[in-house]
């Protein structure tokens, strides 16, 4: 009897072994898989008015979106509100998601050391995002031919007061539409309107979108002269990497819709190299006070003090 009990307790830990091994049997394997590496967020300057931008509550938001989704693969996440000091902290990034008033390394300590950095990252495949203003670049930041390495990473950017380009940035009421194509980035979600700030007649390059580059969601803009304009699209690099720009949203208060936070969750997983399910990234969002912006809903920047008359 003793002799059954050992040989039984042999077995099971034999099992067990096996199971530890075998991604078939007992995901330990698969689980070390899902967990390897890491999407930061990386939260730029802002000084926009309250509840809009709202750049470093929106880095959190969405962070935590990425934690609590019921239907990816669990990955590790990180938020920053400056570049990291320590560039090791990236080594194993999978994606990076900038969120700030223009591309935030231009508006950073040492631009052309982050930017050096962020190439390294990028050169070995690192998926990269940005968030409405973040896919912004002045006419200081580019080429007189509007060249940036921006718009090799992200495949096109929103051109501000660049000789080069204009691009255009207006608050209306804005009709949102997936491009009828198959994408990751567009399961999921469905059309949809609202009153917010989209870019228009952004760049891509002198040539328009590059052979790797495509149209993901686009709006009829302006109301007056409406055409079809591209408000976010993805590129597939040569390096192995992906991109993903979304010029969506300038008011905070947007994130408590559905289909446009789906949108932008999943690009962030595909760009991370996750797989995208058929529904589309699911989360459930709390009140998006949790996430301490200045504001929820817009409202006007505080008036300084007068200083005293002497």
């Amino acid at each position: 009897m003793k002799t059954r009990w050992v040989l039984c307790v042999a077995a099971a830990c034999c099992l067990l072994l096996v199971a530890t091994a075998w991604p078939g049997l007992g995901g330990g394997a698969a689980a070390e898989e899902a967990a390897k590496g890491k999407i930061v967020f990386v939260a730029g300057p802002c000084q926009h008015p309250p509840g809009t931008h709202e750049a470093a509550a929106g880095a959190r938001l969405l962070e935590y979106c990425v934690k609590k989704a019921t239907n990816v693969p669990p990955v590790g996440t990180a938020v920053f509100y400056d570049w990291p000091e320590d560039k090791s902290v990236l080594d194993d990034a999978r994606s990076i998601v900038f969120i700030g008033d223009i591309f935030p390394p231009e508006r950073m300590e040492d631009p052309a050391k982050i930017k050096a950095e962020l190439g390294a990252l990028m050169d070995r495949g690192c998926g990269i995002v940005c968030i409405h203003y973040a896919t912004g670049l002045r006419a200081e930041h580019v080429t007189e031919d509007g060249d940036h390495p921006l718009l090799g990473w992200l495949g096109g950017y929103f051109a501000t007061g660049c000789p080069h380009h204009r691009s255009i940035a207006r608050v209306c009421p804005a009709t949102v539409t997936p491009e009828a194509c198959e994408h990751p980035v567009l399961r999921g979600w469905k059309e949809f309107t609202f009153d917010d700030e989209p870019y228009w007649n952004n760049y891509f390059g002198k040539d328009g979108f590059a052979k790797n580059v495509m149209s993901l969601a686009y709006a009829m803009l302006p109301a007056d002269q409406p055409k079809k304009e591209t408000l976010a699209w993805a590129v597939d690099r040569a390096d192995g990497g992906r991109g993903v720009g979304i010029v969506l949203p300038h008011y905070f208060r947007s994130w408590k819709l559905d289909d446009m936070r789906t949108l932008a969750l999943n690009a962030i997983c595909w760009t991370a190299k996750l797989d995208v399910p058929a529904e589309g990234v699911r989360t459930t969002l709390p009140d998006l006070s949790t996430f301490e912006p200045d504001s929820v809903d817009p409202r006007p920047r505080p008036k300084s003090k007068p200083k005293p008359a002497k």
